[in-house]
């Protein structure tokens, strides 16, 4: 479902002489991801978890390497490609001023979904996730694991068949991450590829089918 050949991301900066330079980010990283797969990332913060997300995710354009979906290659076909995949960052990016429910209705009026599909979608949604009872709910009210769960239906939104999670449990307490974690279970069972970012050992233990270790 997901290869990665040889994917490389270097940036420019300052170095301690105040000279231009180049740091490595992400360093010659070659995978095979199945479908239906959980697949994790697993190390520590700045190892390049992220960087790496956020080229498969095309965000950040790779300094050299490939990148394969389905056997096609990224490169050439980005708009079409956005389609297979969902995204749920790190940070939680929503509109502060809308509710649960319009949140959901606006990203799903980007993907050009019709009145009645987004309706019925953003029902099924917000039962998927157990958020029902909050539709009307400004996001703001929510707590910190409504707001992961809300990133979680707002991604799936348009039915991906890959699903990127950047450190989809961090700073959330062992009960709500084990409720994270049924639906990351739910959504692989029911076709979705998983592509997770995580510090944690024993997420990657509990959770993964494979691991690579950055």
């Amino acid at each position: 479902m997901i290869r990665v050949e040889n994917l490389v991301k270097k940036f420019r900066h300052r170095n301690v002489q105040n000279k231009t330079a180049w740091k490595t980010a992400v360093d010659g990283i070659s995978l095979h991801i199945a479908k239906g797969e959980i697949f994790g990332l697993l190390g520590p913060n700045g190892a390049g978890k992220t960087t790496t997300i956020r080229m498969l995710t095309m965000l950040t354009q790779p300094t050299s390497g490939e990148i394969y979906y389905d056997g096609q290659p990224l490169s050439g076909h980005e708009a079409g490609m956005k389609r297979l995949i969902g995204v749920v960052p790190q940070n939680l990016n929503f509109d502060q001023d809308l509710t649960v429910g319009e949140n959901l209705e606006l990203h799903a009026r980007l993907y050009h979904m019709e009145r009645s599909e987004r309706e019925s979608r953003i029902a099924e949604l917000l039962q998927y996730v157990e958020l029902t009872d909050v539709t009307n709910d400004g996001v703001r009210q929510l707590s910190g694991g409504m707001k992961r769960r809300l990133l979680i239906a707002r991604a799936l939104i348009h039915r991906p068949r890959i699903l990127f999670l950047d450190e989809p449990t961090v700073a959330l307490d062992p009960q709500v991450r084990r409720r994270i974690w049924e639906l990351i279970r739910r959504m692989a069972k029911d076709g979705v590829t998983v592509l997770l970012t995580t510090h944690y050992i024993e997420e990657a233990e509990t959770l993964c089918d494979r691991v690579a270790i950055m």
